[in-house]
């Protein structure tokens, strides 16, 4: 049986999280346009910089929980490499429909309605309030994707 769009994309984002060096999450993100991947994205430190597998966790050697102060890590977030991405190659996203596992912060979501994107689809919530509160007002679909809504 043919898989739908959002199942065949939420797939390839889980083979994006496998990239990721984060060692809390491993999160992937892809950014669709009229059913064509424009960019991809994962959790990991900036190009060039040692990853945290290599050097451990800042937050957990800080003792930060998990959704509380997200500019003390060493990584970009996977929708931010996938919205970097997207514009170091030049390429429109607005309008475009992100795929994530994790839903996104609040940091994120406002990149999110800043880049213009119509659509969230994830799989799971993040303890984040603000950020599902800012993507409401915003007007952008949120779809929390599981395998019986593909079907």
């Amino acid at each position: 049986m043919r898989v739908s769009w959002d199942e065949y994309f939420m797939e390839i984002t889980r083979v994006v999280a496998t990239r990721s060096t984060c060692l809390r999450r491993q999160v992937g993100a892809i950014l669709v346009k009229d059913r064509h991947i424009v960019a991809t994205g994962y959790n990991g430190a900036p190009r060039g910089l040692a990853h945290c597998a290599e050097v451990g966790c800042l937050r957990t050697q800080q003792g930060i929980a998990s959704g509380e102060r997200h500019e003390l890590c060493r990584a970009l977030h996977a929708e931010q490499n996938a919205i970097i991405q997207a514009a170091v190659s030049g390429v429109s996203i607005e309008g475009a429909t992100l795929y994530v596992n994790l839903f996104p912060c609040s940091l994120c979501a406002k990149m999110l309605i800043n880049s213009r994107i119509k659509r969230i689809v994830y799989c799971a919530d993040y303890p984040d309030e603000l950020s599902h509160a800012l993507l409401q007002e915003a007007g952008i679909e949120l779809v929390q994707y599981t395998q019986a809504s593909a079907d």
